[in-house]
């Protein structure tokens, strides 16, 4: 699967992270996982640890999101994913707008591991928490580093302030596969 160098919003530039890169690794029946890595973690501000669990406001310190639209309609669902290990989920029924929570079977599975210099962020979602094949989508992150610094990371970013929720971030596809 395609590794994707997300783009920094310019309007929130990061303090010491040089690159955020992420994908979907894998994807069966069963589980779609994912991985972001971040180049120039030494200032990165990690989550403390608060066990599985579905929890809102992630989005407000460092955050790993995957937004995806199913083929042919408005409808997304918006993931966020935390090294804390709790996580949300939720369907809008189009831009910004019916958002309700998703049912989610199992929860995710989320995994940091931080060195001085990088760091890498895993996450396994459960298959069927999420719509069938195809996709357009969009892999982003929030990056806050100490003193509360925060930088927006996506595929693409809309003009203007930083939306991950907008059009132009659903930048990526994935097809069904031949045999769905």
């Amino acid at each position: 699967m395609e590794t994707f160098g997300l783009v920094c919003h310019p309007d929130h530039p990061p303090v010491a992270v040089r690159s955020v890169d992420a994908r979907i690794s894998a994807i069966d029946n069963d589980w779609v996982r994912l991985r972001w890595r971040i180049d120039g973690s030494d200032r990165l501000v990690v989550p403390r640890f608060a066990g599985k669990g579905r929890a809102d406001g992630l989005w407000q310190t460092t955050c790993f999101e995957l937004l995806l639209r199913p083929a042919a309609t408005d409808h997304y669902v918006e993931l966020n994913l935390s090294p804390s290990e709790r996580w949300a989920a939720y369907d809008f029924t189009g831009y910004r707008a019916g958002m309700s929570q998703r049912s989610v079977p199992r929860e995710p599975d989320c995994t940091m591991r931080a060195g001085r210099t990088s760091a890498i962020f895993d996450s396994a979602v459960p298959r069927p928490a999420l719509p069938q094949l195809p996709w357009t989508y969009g892999l982003c992150a929030v990056i806050e580093e100490e003193g509360g610094v925060k930088s927006y990371w996506a595929i693409e970013h809309p003009p203007g302030k930083p939306d991950f929720h907008d059009p132009a971030c659903f930048a990526a596809t994935l097809a069904a596969p031949a045999d769905q």
